[in-house]
């Protein structure tokens, strides 16, 4: 068994999408709308098969970006240090916030953690 893909709501489909292209190497499919529901939506494929489906439905306005139930991050696995510093240098100079590191945390893993355009908290590790 594996996780096909995870899906996230967001405000701007377009922006999002762009991001993690731009920043993972994600390969967006073609849009899908589905004018009668207000939906529209991108899955975006990784290399390593995992995708991530951008989801936008005009009668979502949102709430709170963090809380303290539901999904906390989504983590990109970089395969060294190098690239984890070469990552969060690049987010930090094109202006994204940068939450905590690169680090070293209490269980051993190598990460920073900053925010996607709308929020969203994104792991990079090891």
């Amino acid at each position: 068994m594996k996780i096909a893909h995870v899906a996230l709501w967001v405000r701007s489909l377009e922006r999002e999408k762009t991001f993690y292209e731009t920043y993972f190497d994600g390969k967006a499919g073609d849009k899908y709308i589905n004018k009668k529901k207000g939906f529209e939506s991108y899955f975006i494929a990784f290399d390593d098969g995992m995708r991530l489906e951008l989801m936008k439905r005009n009668t979502i306005q949102g709430g709170a970006l963090h809380s303290s139930l539901g999904w906390a991050h989504i983590a990109f696995s970089l395969g060294s240090k190098k690239q984890v510093d070469k990552l969060t240098e690049r987010l930090k100079n094109d202006g994204y916030t940068l939450i905590s590191g690169p680090r070293i945390t209490g269980d051993g893993y190598y990460e920073s953690v900053f925010e996607d355009p709308e929020g969203n908290l994104i792991e990079l590790s090891v």
